[in-house]
């Protein structure tokens, strides 16, 4: 029955690779048209069958357009040709590095009687697939310090291969035991197969082909004409492949049920249980880049070990969950890792690249982009972040002239300290309302820096104009403005007012730090020929949305009472595997802060977060350490 269901998938596959072949033909056949008929025209009068004016007309304008059809048709042919297809960025894993799996995945293509990948490369994701490389701009020659993961595959030095390559998730390898790994590689494996075949082959190149020249179209940076020229290319191209789309999607269903049946017969069992723990290694990668990776890659640190962090918060997951005990017990066999002979390196490599993906970061290390350690992350991430955004949050505060509250003991009456921050925020602050003044108004909010930290924005000279804002950090200035109007009116405030005008203007401050720093952490410019992949718009996929402004606030609130925490209770900054930053009191992680900072903010009710202080130990009238 097995076979009957690979045979019945391999020849639906195939005839919808002929349906994508005939659409090809059916394009040429057009283009040769006009010629066709030219051909015959002149044929018609060197015998003298076809003769007179008309006939002679008919002949001239049928050449001229055959020979500017041809032309056309050539230069599209060219295009698709030559266009270099999408490839997605990975890490290559050259045989040298891991011949175990190399061994694996070879053994496991000859149980199923079918071609070995011609490598192995590996993605910072959960998900695995073969990738068709036989393109010549995906074989350059092997440049010095870069490994070439199409040539290390069985010590072949073609710059095409003949099999596609197989690309892993990063964290299956760390996750995963040996044999889970295999019987998930299982399906995809088999999918050479029918990749093998000819008329599949050929049908994907021509369906790749013109989904590069879609793509030349809106390439940036070319001359009018040229930018014409490739527009209409575009536009055949694009024709073409609405023509051939639903055969394509068809047959690469074929293709994937093909070698989901010739799957079944290898680790079937073992596979099923495999399938929970992909589900799992998902949410647990989601749950690490979101809460641990994103705001170390904020501060301009990125994680050098986050497949490993992986398993310590899939570990913790099955610590605290009682359906996910009975994955804890796995931890004892092999790890695919294993299969690499050095995976930190390798680890290493798919974080940067992981980085650059979801945050868009450099593609190197530098001053302002450094790898940071799993010991060193509540040092360097969570201690950093807290006090930059509590310094943020009281520097937004100069700025609206917010007083500071006179109940401090400390020398300084102007140092920063939580209970300014209650103050401002609480209630019973505005409950009696300002009288009207004409000589002295109320605190006038602004959303630019104080006069201590010098703005970014240079100042403009006569006779020039100021370059605009970024929209966000225009549209944040904007509404900061608006609420200073009202601020400034004397009239009666309210607590979301004060809310909001605060966190419209932590938003303008910090669209404002970002504009300012986003050019130095840029990617460096890159040929065409040192990457396979178009790194020109990253993030290729953000991880979050942008943060609202009442989120900024509550972060910055609660950054400014883990400062305070950390410098008069003796708390210590913290790394939770599944949540992120985290403050460690006595050793034990204070996990009700948030809704007491959420009831300051939103309700403007200081009284839950303040008996959550005195229990703790935290006076919040000292002065915090700020960067």
């Amino acid at each position: 029955m097995t076979g009957i269901g690979v045979e019945a998938g391999a020849q639906a596959a195939r005839s919808r690779a002929l349906a994508v072949l005939r659409i090809r033909s059916r394009a040429l056949a057009v283009a040769l048209l006009p010629a066709a008929v030219a051909v015959v025209l002149l044929a018609g009068g060197s015998t003298g069958h076809l003769v007179g004016g008309v006939w002679d007309a008919a002949r001239l304008v049928m050449s001229v357009l055959g020979v500017l059809v041809l032309l056309a048709a050539g230069v599209i042919a060219l295009v698709v040709a030559r266009a270099r297809p999408a490839v997605s960025p990975t890490v290559a894993i050259a045989e040298e590095a891991a011949p175990d799996l190399y061994r694996m995945v070879r053994d496991l293509a000859d149980r199923l009687d079918v071609p070995a990948p011609s490598a192995i490369a590996l993605t910072p994701d959960c998900d695995s697939w073969l990738e068709d490389r036989t393109h010549p701009a995906h074989g350059p020659p092997p440049q010095e310090g870069r490994d070439d993961e199409i040539a290390g595959a069985g010590g072949s030095h073609r710059r095409v291969p003949a099999a596609p390559v197989l690309v892993i998730g990063s964290p299956f390898l760390w996750w995963m035991r040996v044999g889970e790994l295999r019987a998930v590689l299982a399906p995809v494996v088999a999918g050479t197969g029918p990749s093998a075949h000819p008329d599949i082959a050929a049908a994907r190149r021509f369906v790749r082909g013109l989904d590069a020249a879609v793509a030349v179209g809106s390439t940036p940076g070319r001359c009018p004409l040229t930018r014409v020229l490739c527009a209409g290319v575009a536009s055949v191209a694009r024709l073409m492949l609405r023509g051939c789309r639903e055969h394509a999607a068809l047959m690469e269903r074929g293709v994937a049920a093909a070698a989901a049946e010739r799957a079944q017969a290898v680790d079937y069992g073992l596979r099923i249980v495999a399938q929970e723990q992909v589900g799992l290694a998902y949410a647990g990668w989601d749950r690490l880049l979101t809460r641990v990776a994103l705001p170390a890659w904020r501060m301009g640190r990125w994680p050098s070990r986050l497949d490993a962090g992986v398993v310590a918060a899939l570990t913790e997951l099955s610590r605290r969950d009682r359906l996910a005990e009975g994955f804890a017990s796995r931890l004892g066999e092999r790890p695919a890792c294993d299969l690499l002979e050095e995976p930190g390196t390798i680890d290493e490599a798919a974080s940067l690249l992981a980085a650059r993906l979801f945050h868009g970061g450099p593609a190197e290390n530098g001053p302002d982009w450094a790898p940071v350690d799993w010991q060193e992350y509540p040092e360097e991430v969570v201690d950093r972040k807290w006090r930059l955004d509590a310094a943020r949050l009281h520097r937004v505060l100069d700025a609206q002239g917010v007083t500071h509250t006179p109940s401090t003991t400390a020398p300084d009456s102007h140092a920063p300290t939580l209970a300014r921050v209650l103050t401002h925020l609480s209630a019973s602050h505005h409950t009696a309302p300002e009288p009207p003044s004409t000589h002295q108004a109320g605190p006038v909010l602004d959303a630019s820096p104080p006069a201590a930290a010098p703005s970014n924005t240079p100042a403009a000279a006569d006779g020039e104009t100021l370059p605009q804002e970024p929209p966000a950090l225009a549209s944040a200035s904007a509404s900061a403005s608006d609420e200073s109007v009202t601020a400034g009116t004397g009239r009666h405030t309210t607590v979301e007012g004060e809310a909001e005008t605060l966190a419209a203007a932590l938003t303008a401050e910090l669209a404002r730090e970002e504009a300012t720093t986003s050019h130095p952490r840029s990617t460096p410019e890159t040929t065409p020929d040192a990457t396979l992949w178009d790194d020109t718009a990253l993030p290729l996929f953000p991880l979050q949305p942008p943060r609202t402004a009442r989120e900024l606030l509550t972060d910055h609130v609660t950054a400014m009472v883990c400062c305070a925490a950390i410098d008069t209770a003796g708390a210590t900054p913290g790394l939770d595997w599944l949540d992120g930053p985290s403050l460690l009191i006595n050793g034990e992680r204070a996990a009700d802060l948030t809704p007491r900072v959420l009831s300051l903010v939103e309700d403007g009710d200081p009284a839950p977060l303040r008996a959550w202080l005195v229990k703790s130990g935290i006076r919040p009238e000292k002065p915090v350490r700020l960067v």
